[in-house]
């Protein structure tokens, strides 16, 4: 079995699109997923499994689109995929407030945007495989590299603070793989 984190896109962001995390700890365990835990009321499940992401991904935003009543994208990612990305901390030098340095997960590879990264400071950010790195000192609000960054249409992309992320990781940690004992 394979420890894994659900990033799920858009929900409990204000009062519409709310689901509550007892919900989704169990609409997960409908679905056969083992040692189901949730972080806050985030949108963040951490859970095992022994199916393919791919497979689960499509299974689970079906799933909880049906049970909650409203489309509901998602962003998986290994124990190990998520120990790279914090391991990588690109903006770790620069970046001194935790709550102000954001990670976009994406569905898929990363596209080089038509951007000057030097035309937002002091806002940075950084491409990696699947994931943007930005550090927005002022915050998400009034933010220009956040407006400026291009979105697609056909991709999944959800946003998380690099504190959820590092807590993430440690809770899909404390999940063993099984694959690898």
């Amino acid at each position: 079995m394979t420890s894994c984190a659900a990033l799920l896109r858009g929900i409990n962001l204000g009062s519409r699109r709310r689901v509550a995390m007892a919900d989704l700890r169990t609409w997960l365990a409908e679905l056969g997923h083992a040692e189901v835990r949730t972080l806050l009321q985030s949108g963040n499940a951490v859970f095992r499994t022994e199916r393919e992401l791919d497979e689960v991904r499509a299974e689970l935003s079906a799933h909880l689109t049906e049970r909650a009543g409203f489309p509901v994208a998602c962003v998986l990612r290994t124990a190990a995929e998520l120990a790279e990305v914090v391991a990588a901390d690109p903006l770790g030098a620069v970046a001194t407030n935790p709550s102000r340095y954001f990670v976009v997960f994406l569905d898929r590879p990363v596209t080089s945007p038509d951007l000057e990264p030097d035309a937002f400071a002091p806002e940075l950010f950084h491409l990696g495989e699947r994931e943007v790195y930005f550090w927005v000192p002022e915050g998400v609000r009034d933010s220009k590299v956040l407006a400026a960054f291009p979105a697609r249409a056909d991709e999944v992309a959800t946003m998380r603070n690099w504190n959820t992320v590092t807590k993430l990781l440690a809770m899909a940690q404390a999940v063993p793989d099984l694959r690898t004992r």
